[in-house]
């Protein structure tokens, strides 16, 4: 939706999953694109059918997975957002991700987003502008088994979309007074397009095999999360960091 002008991004805990599909279908019937929306929960009743699927090494180790694979699991509205996939948490664990946060959860386990207190989900909600004490609350609460759903709105339609949030059952409703960040505003032209945080944690030779990679996945998929996650993969697959957290050191290879 290319009038869509996403400025603030509303957020919720629901305590059932029952409630996650009542919400993305009426946040979709609002208006809002697929890929403004995002799910984290660790959870849901198909985790135990994601563990036949996939071994703890590949939770641990490797981040998201394709969205298909996901899709077909949930056989629900999930299967419908970008990037869906299981991510490791620090001081959370293993944790479904669906949308533009998973994308933030990776850049933050790759260095891009991680602030003082270390990788985990309330370090990367300080990062994008939410309170100590708020973060602290929703790491708890997906900790504990509840859910997490975040919508990118117009600021024009901040009210409504909290109305929306609250009816549904959210609980500690917040706004952030920005979206989430991506990489790129969908392909990267060259590393002025790289987000800041990306591009201060990758040296020049680094960013351009980072953009390589995500123009490459981006221009087969059209998902800026998968293309996000394919290049971060691609840089640890050819650089090592620094000790300025810079992945700068070109892997010797045999």
């Amino acid at each position: 939706m290319p009038d869509y002008k996403a400025e603030r991004t509303i957020s919720g805990v629901f305590k059932q999953e029952s409630q996650i599909n009542d919400v993305i279908r009426r946040l979709l019937d609002r208006g809002i694109p697929r890929d403004y929306l995002s799910v984290m929960g660790n959870n849901f009743q198909s985790q135990t059918r994601i563990s036949g699927f996939i071994s703890k090494k590949d939770v641990i180790l490797g981040g998201l997975r394709t969205g298909a694979v996901f899709g077909s699991l949930f056989g629900s509205l999930l299967g419908l957002l970008t990037g869906v996939g299981v991510l490791f948490i620090p001081f959370v664990g293993s944790v479904v991700a669906a949308g533009p946060i998973g994308g933030a959860l990776l850049g933050a386990a790759s260095g891009a987003l991680a602030g003082s207190t270390g990788a985990g989900l309330a370090s990367v909600l300080i990062t994008l502008g939410m309170s100590e004490d708020k973060a602290a609350i929703y790491e708890t609460r997906l900790k504990a088994g509840e859910f997490i759903i975040m919508a990118e709105v117009p600021s024009d339609r901040t009210g409504e979309f909290q109305l929306l949030m609250e009816s549904a059952g959210g609980e500690e409703v917040h706004i952030i007074e920005k979206t989430l960040p991506r990489p790129c505003p969908g392909r990267c032209k060259g590393p002025q397009d790289l987000a800041p945080e990306v591009r201060s944690h990758l040296s020049e030779a680094a960013q351009e095999t980072f953009i390589e990679r995500y123009n490459s996945v981006f221009d087969e998929t059209n998902d800026e999360t998968k293309a996000e996650e394919a290049a971060w993969a691609q840089v640890h697959q050819q650089y090592e960091e620094d000790e300025n957290g810079v992945w700068s050191k070109a892997k010797v290879t045999a």
